[in-house]
């Protein structure tokens, strides 16, 4: 999957020591699988659906559908709040459009902390932030690049899925919307229209398939597209980036773009939505001209 967009494969590694993937993976923003980070983790023989619901059932969280926002609609507004159980039964049951997203296991689930450990990688971690992200077979992310910038290690559980790693200097080919983190939402990252959005031809980002204990390292910036092969899930743990540039535009992401977009949503509803899609289109086409 993602071939096209795609022709280089993730490296994979089972093991590494910190200096070499400091110099050679973090430092030179390339992504790396790291196949044995996760073996000694209990989290690793423990968590699947079963152990979810008979744990953390009775949770209400929030789940969020993959279809774009409209009108005067929140950006990143939930589609509702269920129990951990009846989604999860709902995942199982064949639902493959809500998704579960940046939940917070320190403050949710507590009590999963003891069945796993920061690695020691030369990242610094943010200890306050191990977030959840949950999908079912054939659930599809859209193409996005986190806010604050973070480099990520993603710590993925159950059935496969399928991850696009597009390096954030070739943003100007990825139809950004403006005042977002996405890219527009009707580009086709699987099957790309080059006819229709030319730019993805200049495209050269990174594949890999990642199954239950593999953990891959996401560099500050790169843009992600996800597809569940199977009801899985991952936890992300988050290294704020340490660079004075990053860290400038995390700063400007939260309280400049976010808040701009959130009151112009308010004001304009979906014709400010519908310029965003237009510009995204004309700047991005512009670029290779």
């Amino acid at each position: 999957m993602f071939e096209k967009i795609a022709p280089h494969e993730v490296e994979r590694v089972s093991n590494i020591d910190t200096e070499s993937f400091v110099r050679d993976y973090k430092d030179t923003g390339k992504p790396l699988v790291l196949s044995e980070l996760m073996s000694q983790w209990p989290a690793t023989k423990k968590w699947d659906v079963e152990f979810l619901k008979q744990e953390l059932g009775d949770l209400i969280v929030p789940v969020y559908s993959s279809k774009p926002a409209v009108g005067k609609s929140h950006q990143h507004a939930a589609e509702q709040q269920i129990s951990l159980r009846d989604y999860l039964n709902m995942l199982l049951a064949g639902e493959n459009d809500l998704r579960m997203f940046f939940y917070n296991i320190l403050n949710n689930a507590p009590d999963l902390i003891k069945d796993f450990s920061y690695p020691e990688m030369g990242l610094k971690f943010f200890k306050k932030l191990p977030v959840l992200f949950v999908g079912g077979r054939g659930a599809k992310v859209q193409m996005h690049y986190d806010i604050d910038l973070a480099n990520l290690v993603l710590c993925h559980f159950g059935g496969p899925k399928h991850v696009l790693l597009v390096p954030p200097e070739q943003t100007k080919f990825m139809y950004k919307v403006p005042f977002s983190f996405s890219a527009l939402h009707d580009v086709d990252f699987i099957s790309p229209d080059y006819e229709k959005y030319p730019a993805l031809e200049y495209i050269k980002g990174y594949r890999v398939e990642l199954k239950h204990g593999d953990a891959l390292f996401i560099p500050s910036g790169y843009w992600h597209n996800i597809v569940y092969e199977d009801i899985g899930f991952s936890m992300t743990l988050r290294a704020f980036p340490t660079k004075f540039r990053q860290r400038l535009t995390l700063l400007k992401n939260i309280f400049f773009t976010r808040t701009v977009e959130g009151f112009m949503r308010k004001i304009r509803g979906q014709s400010w939505n519908d310029r965003n899609e237009r510009k995204a289109v004309e700047i991005t086409h512009r670029n290779i001209q």
